[in-house]
Parts: structure tokens; C-alpha cells; sequence
């Protein structure tokens, strides 16, 4: 039995896309996300901006790579809402960093790692809103356990079905 260390098995398995993919997905899962919840406000329960974060993160497996496409990513968001700018940003980039460092020591090919990975970082992304809007702006934000347990697994459905079509766009070498 062969032991790969973490930075080896990161080295190895690094996912690549095309240049396109970076910057157009990002960009459709921002304008999906802020033209459809405006109109619809049921679809407000998924974060798409989020679990782009969460794939490119777990595909690269690089802490810094996913601290920074969290940031970009959260500061956009947080630009096209009503919220503070930069609320979004701290917290995907939070979800960035822990998610790359998770995809450098677990296997993140396997959907249900996936979708368990992502019930996870839903669910802590929405502590970390609730904590910042709550306590470091002190503003009212009604918390439900129920209702964030939901979002986070619809969440998670939702990612096997895009982390998939993002797969199909990743570079052979």
C-alpha cells in the first residue's frame, strides 16, 4: 500500500478548466442568483454563488486558490444585494479556504462526499452570516434550525446536478 502525502495527492489530482468556465460561471450563478430571487423569492433558498465557491474549491485543492475565488465571488454578491459589501465576501471566503483545505485530504470525486461536503458548508455558511450580521453588525436575523437544515440539503441536491455539468467542462492531461 502506497502512502501519498497531502501536497503529493493535491499535485496529482488538481483539476484544470478552461479560462471560460472560470469567469462564466461565476458570472451566471451571480446573475441567476440575484434575477431570479428578485422575481421568485422561494428560489432565495439556494446559493448558487455558493456552491460554485464550494466546486472550484474542492476541485483545485489549493487554500489560497479558494480563499480568494470565495472572496471575488462573495464581494460580488454582496454588490448586486442590499447587504453590506463584504459580508458575503468573509463568509465564502471562509467557506473557500476550509473547503480546499478539505479537498486536499479527503476524496471529493465521490458525489456523496459531495453532497455531504456541501449540506456542511451551507449550513456553517449560514452560522457565519448569522454571526456577522447578528452580533458584528447588530442587526435583528432571525435564525430557524429547521429552515436552515432545508436550505442546506436542497442546497446539496442541487450541487450533484451542477458539480456533475461543471465536471464535464474540466481539461484532460
Amino acid at each position: 500500500m502506497t502512502m501519498i502525502s497531502a501536497s503529493a495527492r493535491r499535485d496529482l489530482e488538481v483539476q484544470s478548466h478552461p479560462l471560460l468556465v472560470y469567469v462564466l460561471a461565476p458570472l451566471l450563478a451571480l446573475g441567476v442568483q440575484s434575477f431570479v430571487a428578485l422575481h421568485f423569492h422561494g428560489f432565495a433558498i439556494l446559493d448558487l454563488p455558493l456552491l460554485i465557491t464550494i466546486y472550484f474549491a474542492i476541485s483545485h485543492r489549493h487554500p489560497v486558490a479558494g480563499t480568494i475565488t470565495g472572496t471575488i465571488i462573495g464581494i460580488a454578491q454582496d454588490a448586486l444585494t442590499r447587504h453590506p459589501l463584504g459580508i458575503f465576501g468573509i463568509c465564502k471566503s471562509l467557506i473557500g479556504y476550509l473547503a480546499a483545505s478539505l479537498g486536499v485530504r479527503i476524496d471529493t470525486e465521490n458525489t456523496a462526499t459531495r453532497a455531504a461536503l456541501t449540506f456542511c458548508f451551507v449550513f456553517l455558511h449560514s452560522g457565519v452570516y448569522w454571526l456577522l450580521v447578528r452580533r458584528l453588525l447588530a442587526q435583528p436575523f432571525l435564525w430557524s434550525w429547521l429552515h436552515e437544515l432545508l436550505r442546506a440539503a436542497i442546497n446539496a441536491l442541487v450541487a450533484i446536478v451542477l458539480f456533475a455539468l461543471l465536471d464535464k467542462t474540466r481539461r484532460e492531461y
